[in-house]
Parts: structure tokens; C-alpha cells; sequence
């Protein structure tokens, strides 16, 4: 692996508690800036991925729309009625 030196500016107060708190997890303040890195790009991987996920239900969904695949509301509202009446009976029924 190779490796690069990372360096910025940070005050000496800040910097002291951050290697005092790391310290007390029995790590150095090096091991948990790596580990917040790694999350954080983690973390941005992760939005971008579900973003894309996103923009491709809402192009599906267009296009089926545009399709003419669509549903009258009152259709859904009977739909979704029936599924909220057979949860509330599953839930009302012990052992099963």
C-alpha cells in the first residue's frame, strides 16, 4: 500500500483533546483520522450509490407513467385498505 503524508492546521487545544480522547480508546490520534477518512468516503460512496438508485426508481417510474401504466387513487386507496385490514387481522390473531 502506498502511503502519503496528510497535513493541515488544526489548534493546539483541539489537538491536544483529540490525542487525549484517543488515548483513552487505546488508539492514536493518526489511527482514528484514517478510520474517520475511510467512513467518511464510505459514507459519500454510499449516498452517491443510493442517489443513482433513486434517479433510476423515479426514471422507471416516468416512464411506466408515461406508458399509461397508471392507477386510478381511489384504486390504490382500496389496495392499500385491504392490505392495512389484513395486517390488523394478523396482528389480532396470537400464534400465528
Amino acid at each position: 500500500m502506498n502511503e502519503a503524508t496528510f497535513t493541515f492546521r488544526v489548534d493546539e487545544a483541539l489537538k491536544n483533546d483529540f490525542a487525549a480522547a484517543a488515548k483513552a480508546r487505546d488508539r492514536t490520534s493518526a489511527q482514528l483520522l484514517r478510520d474517520f477518512m475511510r467512513e467518511f468516503v464510505q459514507q459519500q460512496e454510499d449516498a452517491a450509490e443510493h442517489d443513482a438508485w433513486w434517479r433510476r426508481q423515479v426514471r422507471i417510474g416516468v416512464e411506466s407513467a408515461n406508458a399509461g401504466n397508471l392507477m386510478p387513487a381511489a384504486e390504490v386507496e382500496a389496495r392499500f385498505a385491504a392490505r392495512r385490514a389484513a395486517t390488523r387481522r394478523r396482528l389480532e390473531t396470537p400464534g400465528e
